[in-house]
């Protein structure tokens, strides 16, 4: 025997005795609605101390998007308590690091620090929930962070505005038509009034998932939990979700977007359906095949063999409700958008009339296992996935389970699923091309 297969041996035995060691935890509710989830990890000295709102672009007013990617720099500028500034060096000078980030879904903020220093994580994500400071300083202030953030990400960017560009045309009425960093437009006309009606209506404790994972004694983590957020006040009022329900797509949208690029785009987005559901775990084992490694269906064939791919990509975008699934490639030098389309197709397509042969599937599902025990390998991604499971599917233990809602996918379902989404009347198509190539204009 070789070498290989003994190391695949070893490598799947520690994967099934990872797999094997469920993530223990303790969840319950404070009397002002807060949600607390717990887990002890005495293996390394630091904690993890974060918190969810179930707040994302997805709950904004049309007319006033961007405020929940805002809120994320908003609520470091400080606090009654903590001035500006402070918010990170607090924890920078625990020896520890802090960040946020936003979805369309839901907003998440986290500190990973030494674990004596539990308390001090509490402290500051109860002084964001209960006396954060909306001023108009701190508002001027993360706008023009916010604008350069746009300038960088999306503007300036090479193929930057694809997402932005893919929603306004795949979606017509659902707010995941507008993208999290919003509009410019709108937050440079909002008032203070509006930050402050924002903050009362989505930072509120029946809202949020205090999540903490690491070295800590859930008692003693109890006590001081409820030293800092069992005091803050309700909210009281609806949390706005919105009720709205996408109309099928009944054609393929198809357009031009020239950019600041010197290579040819070819983008697809497919509408899919909400994170969770059966069909979506069938797609995401089929978007793996389609792109992820080097083996990957896209690379070997578009990218490797025919060499008309400098670049390609698909996965789905994981929403609460039904969104969209992307695939990308970037042409290689010669090669013309149609011709690249045209490639990626006939891989696609055959999703739909081929059975897929059980030891690429066996392959694929060992991909997204080894990703899932990954994500779960962190005090930190455990401390978030805790919190994502709770909030979307009401169901922490998901951190134990999931992984078996992949497993249980045949080929059959992948075929089925090709079928039913993997359509042209179901999808947009945008190609990027240079500006040069753009039409002039008559008289210039």
């Amino acid at each position: 025997m070789s070498k290989h297969p003994v190391i695949a041996l070893a490598l799947f035995l520690l994967a099934t005795l990872v797999t094997a060691k469920d993530i223990q935890f303790v969840e319950y509710e404070l009397d002002n609605g807060l949600k607390v989830i717990l887990h002890e990890d005495h293996s390394t000295p630091i904690v993890a101390v974060s918190i969810m709102y179930h707040v994302g672009s997805k709950n904004e007013d049309p007319d006033k998007t961007g405020f929940a990617h805002f809120f994320e720099h908003l609520l470091f500028e400080g606090s009654e308590n903590i001035k500006r500034g402070e918010f990170d060096v607090y924890v920078n000078g625990s020896g520890g690091y802090n960040n946020a980030n936003t979805s369309d879904d839901r907003t998440y903020y986290y500190e990973v620090l030494p674990s004596n220093y539990l308390e001090l994580g509490l402290w500051l994500e109860s002084e964001r929930l209960l006396h954060a400071k909306i001023l108009q300083e701190g508002v001027d202030t993360q706008r023009e962070v916010v604008k350069e953030e746009r300038r960088q990400r999306v503007d300036n960017q090479p193929y930057g505005s694809v997402l932005e560009e893919l929603k306004k045309r795949a979606f017509t009425v659902h707010p995941y038509r507008w993208t999290t960093i919003g509009s410019m437009e709108h937050l440079t006309n909002a008032k203070l009034e509006d930050f402050i009606q924002f903050y009362k209506s989505f930072y509120v404790p029946e809202n949020a998932i205090l999540s903490i994972a690491g070295d800590i004694d859930i008692p003693e983590a109890k006590k001081l939990i409820h030293n800092y957020f069992s005091n803050i006040p309700r909210g009281g009022n609806e949390i706005y979700r919105p009720d709205i329900l996408e109309p099928a797509q009944k054609k393929e949208i198809r357009d031009i977007v020239y950019d600041n690029v010197q290579l040819p785009g070819v983008i697809q987005a497919y509408k899919t359906p909400a994170q969770g559901t059966d069909d979506y775990y069938a797609l995401q084992v089929l978007f793996t095949m389609l792109s992820t490694g080097e083996s990957s269906r896209l690379n070997k064939t578009v990218k490797d063999a025919q060499q008309k791919a400098v670049f390609t990509g698909a996965f789905p975008l994981p929403t609460e409700d039904p969104g969209m699934s992307i695939m990308f490639a970037v042409a290689s030098p010669g090669v013309q958008a149609e011709e690249l389309e045209a490639a990626i197709d006939a891989e696609t397509f055959k999703f739909r009339d081929t059975p897929i042969e059980a030891n690429e599937l066996q392959k694929v599902k060992n991909q997204i296992e080894a990703n899932f025990i990954g994500r779960n390998n962190t005090v930190a991604g455990i401390a978030e996935s805790l919190a994502n499971y709770k909030m979307y599917f009401g169901d922490a233990n998901l951190i134990n389970t999931e992984i078996d809602r992949f497993m249980k996918v045949t080929p059959e379902d992948i075929m089925r699923v090709a079928k039913t989404y993997l359509k042209k009347e179901n999808r947009v198509v945008l190609y990027y091309l240079p500006k040069s190539m753009a039409p002039q204009k008559g008289g210039e």
